[in-house]
């Protein structure tokens, strides 16, 4: 290869590395109001701002990112209304949409990557967090679980409620709306249902299934159990782990044992895929 080639390659290469990140699309479906935004969009929406996030879930420290209120994209979406919110590796977030549409306390946002200054990875040989990520400013207000920050998030589509969807899910219909055990259903679609199925049930495509072949109520101690919920590194640890320790504020004592009892509740309650 003569010099003249060499000299190409090498300004090419030089172009190709000082080239920003390329813009990305969030889909939003949302019936009658679905869109399609573009990066440059979103960091033109008249309701931007830069935001800090104290010890953000995913990067661990103090962030500052520049966010749109997740209420003010989510056009004709009511309280009552159940989101879900996909990543592209296609992890699958279940949101309830009152939490979404607060405008104090516990508060969503979409913090948006602009290209011209990406994130930093999440970790060595990862990528960021964008092109958009979920993010809550006072969290605690809301009890927000780490389930409900997705990154990389590619889409917010209406759906179905997951009972509806899921019926395999379901605890026994004839118990009272006020059962513990629905109370930890409740818990369970909002802390556990982006990673784990249960009966094969469930969009999830990371953790185990938490009901077969067996519960983790049957192969745990019911202490050991909340104590891998609180801290899973405490029990277990290899290089790939993912699952995310759930602290008293995110879930309270009181929620963990209902959480706990709906798995027990379930265990007696197997359906096979």
């Amino acid at each position: 290869m003569d010099g003249d080639h060499l000299k190409t390659l090498f300004v090419l290469g030089a172009m190709l590395l000082s080239m920003p990140l390329s813009a990305a699309q969030l889909d939003l479906q949302l019936g009658e109001h679905s869109r399609t935004w573009q990066t440059e969009e979103l960091l033109k929406h008249p309701q931007v701002q830069n935001i800090t996030i104290k010890n953000d879930v995913s990067y661990k420290k103090d962030m500052v990112y520049r966010a749109v209120p997740v209420a003010a994209l989510l056009s004709g979406i009511k309280p009552e209304d159940h989101l879900q919110a996909v990543a592209l590796d296609g992890f699958a977030a279940e949101l309830a949409a009152a939490p979404l549409l607060n405008g104090e306390g516990a508060r969503a946002w979409l913090a948006i990557e602009d290209p011209a200054h990406p994130w930093p990875p999440l970790s060595e040989g990862k990528h960021s967090a964008g092109p958009f990520y979920l993010v809550w400013t006072d969290p605690q207000a809301g009890n927000i679980s780490p389930e409900q920050w997705p990154f990389e998030v590619a889409s917010i589509t209406r759906m179905a409620p997951v009972a509806e969807r899921f019926p395999a899910l379901l605890p026994d219909p004839a118990l009272k709306k006020d059962d513990p055990v629905n109370l930890g259903f409740a818990l369970f679609q909002k802390n556990c249902l982006a990673c784990h199925r249960l009966n094969g049930a469930g969009d999830a495509q990371f953790g185990p299934d938490l009901n077969i072949p067996y519960s983790p109520t049957e192969y745990f101690g019911a202490d050991f159990l909340k104590r891998y919920i609180r801290d899973p590194q405490s029990l277990r640890q290899w290089p790939q782990a993912k699952m995310p320790g759930f602290s008293a504020e995110v879930l309270p004592e009181g929620d963990l044992e209902l959480l706990v009892g709906y798995l027990k509740h379930m265990a007696g309650r197997k359906i096979k895929p």
